[in-house]
Order: C-alpha cells, then sequence, then structure tokens
C-alpha cells in the first residue's frame, strides 16, 4: 500500500494530509531524538496541562486568588492568536473526535434551554464545561507533529506523577466508619475515586514513553518510578473503580499491544503489580474482595447506593430523551422530580446526590443523543486508533523513535480510553477533562501520522512539500501565505538526510 493511499484513508479526510504536510516546516526530521518542544505556546499549554490535571495549585492557598488555570487560558489564546505559525494547519473539525466534542457542546447549551433548571446549567458550563471544551481544543490546533504530541504526552504523565507525590507524601490514610478499610482522606485535589481514573489513563500514556524513547537513562528511571508511583497511588486510593480499571489496562496491553514484546510487557506489569501490593492500606484487599459479590453491598441494596441511583437516572433519560435533564441537573432531579419524593417526604428530606456513574450522567443530563454521542467518543477512540495501527508501516515498530512514538501510540491511547470506560462507571466524569484531552490527543495523533508520512514520502522523492494555491483576499489568506513561507523557509535550510 502506498504512502498516499495510507494518509487517504488514516485520516478523516484527504485534506488533512495536505494540511497537516504544509504545516510540517518545523518537524523534526525522522532519524531525530523526540524531544520535548519548548517554545512558548507549548510550554504554556505543558504548565495548563499539568495544572488542570494534577491540581498542584490547590496546595498553595496564596494562588487560588490569582486563578493560574485561567490566566494560563488566556495567555496560550492570545499567543496562539497572536503567532498561528505554531498551530496546525489542518482544519480539526474535519477529524471527527472534535467534531463529536462540538456536538456535545451544543447539545449542552440545548440542555440548558430544555432541562429542568436552566440557571445550573448555564451556570456549570460557563464556569466549568466552557473551559474544558476550550482546553481541548487548544491541545487539538497546536499538535502539528509528533514532537507536540510527545510533549503534551510529557504533560500528562508530569502531572500524573505529581499527584502520586502528594498521594504518597501528603495526603494521609484513614480508616472509613464502622469499617476496618483505610484509603486516601483529607484530600483537596480530587476525591479518592478520582484520582483512581486520573492514574488508570497515566498509567498506560506512562508505559508508551517508557517504550518508545531511547533518550536519557534519567528520563527513563524517571518514567519507571512515575509508574511505581501510579500503581502505589491507585493502592492507597482504595479505589475499586481504579482497582478494576488497573485490571482493565493490564489485560488490554497484554492483548494489544504489539509494539513490545510479550517478555517485557509481562515485566513491566508484575514489576507494577508488585508496587500496587506493597502501597496497599490495610484492608484493601479486602475491600477489592467484595466486587466478587455485589450483592452484598451498600451500592446494591440501598436507595442512594449506586444502583438505585443509575435505575433512577434511566428513568429520568425516558423521561427527557431528547435533551436530558439538562447538564450538571442529576442531583436537581433527585430532590424535584425523583420518585422518592412521595415515599420519603414523610420520614425526612430527599438527599441530592450526583449520579456516581459517568454514563448515567451522561444520558439522564443529556438525553439517549447525548448518551450516544459521549459512548461514541469512547468507543471510537479505542476502535479507530487500532484500524490505523493496521494501516501503518509495520517498520515503524523498530523505526526511528517518532515512528515508534507514533506505532505505540495507536495501541496505548486505546488502553488508556479502556481504562477511562471502565472506571468511568464508578465516577461523575462525563463532562470533565480526562475524556476531552484523550479526544485531542486521539485528533493529534491523526494530525502527527499525516505529517510523518508527509515527510517520508518527502525524503523518498526528494521534494519540497507542494502547497496549496491561495487566493488573495480569501479567508485567512494572510496568515496561509506567512505560514508558508515559514515552512518553505525551515525546508530549504534544513539539510536533507
Amino acid at each position: 500500500m502506498s504512502s498516499s493511499t495510507l494518509v487517504a484513508r488514516s485520516s478523516p479526510a484527504n485534506r488533512l494530509g495536505r494540511a497537516s504536510i504544509a504545516a510540517s516546516g518545523s518537524s523534526a526530521a525522522a532519524s531525530e531524538r523526540l524531544q520535548i518542544v519548548r517554545d512558548p505556546l507549548r510550554m504554556l499549554l505543558f504548565v495548563l496541562t499539568i495544572v488542570t490535571v494534577s491540581r498542584v495549585h490547590q496546595h498553595y492557598p496564596q494562588l487560588a486568588p490569582l486563578r493560574p488555570a485561567l490566566l494560563l487560558v488566556i495567555a496560550a489564546t492570545g499567543y496562539a492568536y497572536l503567532n498561528p505559525r505554531y498551530l496546525t494547519r489542518a482544519n480539526v473539525l474535519a477529524i471527527w473526535p472534535m467534531r463529536l466534542v462540538t456536538f456535545l457542546a451544543v447539545l449542552a447549551c440545548c440542555s440548558a434551554v430544555f432541562g429542568i433548571s436552566l440557571g445550573r446549567t448555564a451556570s456549570f458550563i460557563l464556569d466549568t464545561y466552557i473551559k474544558v471544551i476550550a482546553y481541548s481544543f487548544l491541545l487539538a490546533v497546536s499538535i502539528r507533529h509528533v514532537r507536540d504530541l510527545f510533549t503534551f504526552v510529557w504533560a500528562y504523565v508530569a502531572s500524573c506523577g505529581i499527584l502520586a507525590f502528594f498521594s504518597l507524601f501528603v495526603f494521609g490514610i484513614s480508616k472509613t466508619s464502622n469499617s476496618d478499610f483505610a484509603r486516601l482522606s483529607n484530600l483537596y485535589m480530587y476525591d479518592a475515586n478520582d484520582i483512581g481514573v486520573i492514574m488508570v489513563i497515566g498509567f498506560p500514556l506512562t508505559l508508551l514513553l517508557l517504550v518508545s524513547q531511547r533518550g536519557s537513562r534519567l528520563g527513563r528511571w524517571l518514567l519507571l518510578l512515575i509508574l511505581l508511583c501510579i500503581s502505589a497511588t491507585i493502592a492507597r486510593s482504595g479505589s475499586r473503580g481504579g482497582f478494576l480499571g488497573f485490571i482493565a489496562i493490564g489485560a488490554s496491553a497484554l492483548i494489544l499491544v504489539n509494539s513490545v514484546s510479550m517478555t517485557r510487557r509481562a515485566t513491566i506489569l508484575v514489576t507494577a503489580v508488585l508496587a500496587l501490593v506493597f502501597g496497599a492500606a490495610p484492608g484493601y484487599w479486602k475491600q477489592m474482595s467484595t466486587v466478587l459479590d455485589p450483592t452484598d453491598d451498600y451500592n446494591y441494596q440501598a436507595l442512594y447506593g449506586r444502583k438505585a441511583l443509575a435505575q433512577r437516572g434511566i428513568g429520568y433519560m425516558k423521561r427527557y430523551p431528547v435533551f436530558g435533564v439538562g447538564m450538571n441537573n442529576f442531583s436537581r432531579a433527585e430532590c424535584s422530580i425523583s420518585p422518592l419524593l412521595d415515599s420519603l417526604n414523610k420520614s425526612g428530606p430527599v438527599r441530592c446526590r450526583p449520579p456516581h456513574n459517568s454514563y448515567v450522567e451522561a444520558g439522564s443530563e443529556l438525553g439517549v443523543t447525548g448518551l450516544l454521542i459521549w459512548v461514541s467518543l469512547v468507543v471510537g477512540v479505542i476502535v479507530s486508533l487500532l484500524r490505523l495501527r493496521r494501516r501503518l508501516p509495520r517498520s515503524w515498530r523498530r523505526g526511528t523513535e517518532a515512528e515508534r512514538f507514533l506505532y505505540g501510540a495507536t495501541s496505548f491511547f486505546p488502553v488508556a480510553m479502556i481504562g477511562f470506560a471502565v472506571t468511568a462507571f464508578f465516577v461523575s466524569f462525563a463532562w470533565l477533562d480526562p475524556l476531552y484531552i484523550l479526544a485531542a490527543f486521539t485528533t493529534g495523533l491523526y494530525i502527527a501520522v499525516s505529517d510523518q508520512l508527509g515527510q517520508r514520502a518527502s525524503a523518498a522523492t526528494g521534494t519540497v512539500p507542494a502547497f496549496p494555491r491561495i487566493e488573495r483576499g480569501s479567508p485567512g489568506w494572510r496568515v496561509a501565505r506567512s505560514a508558508q513561507r515559514f515552512v518553505l523557509s525551515r525546508t530549504i535550510s534544513r539539510p536533507r538526510v
């Protein structure tokens, strides 16, 4: 199969390959080692990722009034606007993950109008969801080639390392009420269950960097240390969802990852399991054993357990099938339209609980339409990237660092999404950052693969990439022409290998 055919099939639109090739002037040569890109835009987004994922700024109360995340978003957006050459020329809306993200954003706005509380939904969108969407798009449009994607994956892994450090050495553990089971407590960054979601995504991304890099020995030891700390943190969280997610990513890594030998995969996972065993708090394994008998658990029997919440959530979805009860309105529905109202008003007030299940959250708050789009985003990343891997040159498995990273990403990104899909059953994370970060990474992977194939084709023919014709007066023609001049100057001045 030719490289041009591969670009056409692996990208959602044929023009993606041409646009990304035209923007590849700052790409590293195929033989270069992968390095973190240190231009101002990438550094701003690197720090923004750390702030968003690890929430380390919450450890320092004096930073709260400064609103560092908002300042970083404004700074990154402003710099990108003033320096468009640092952005991809590809139309990210032509790539399916960002289209689905856009559909969810539009549906969220509609749910505010047709839901049960306009003010509550609008407030959540303006305070939280719009930042999630803006951050996801900033990541997507800032990935021009493999080194940009590599930089942002490192940012997420570094965030997990910071969060793991706080979990192991700053946060304490204490026993839960009426139980001998101990877990992380006094958290101010995440709930103990929420940490499991972040870590099961970070685990395969750390593995991706570990197996694809051939750089400094110090960097590889650092990645191995982060991997072990992630495993120990999952144990200390005491989250059954995190434990099941750990099993899911371990099993899927053994089955789906084909760029690493089975012996090496098994060795790394056994080491991670040992770290989980040594990091486990008292009563951990007894608590984890309860997943084998779910019917004998509070969440199965109680009115406010996960099973009852899911059943009521399905009822809300049936009652509001198109737009749902409105984003962030599940707890409001529990206090206003819940079937428990008549039975509990006589004995006491109704408890306004969140859904504790991302699938229930998506379906009840955005209706059947929102649930289908949300699930399509989760499943689509897994299926589409595994299909993309089959179309890549087999030589990339043992090629340059860039080629190994891209080939490995088509396996490890799906593994990360599988981890999210499992742990999402136990937390309300439908509208928070992790899923949208993976959507942006998937979009960036499509762009980076097209760029890498364009470099490969140009190196084979010894030609400079062709530019599309730009008509004077067309929308954005000045930006496009300046980008072309920048690419041409960098391409001509770069010695050919």
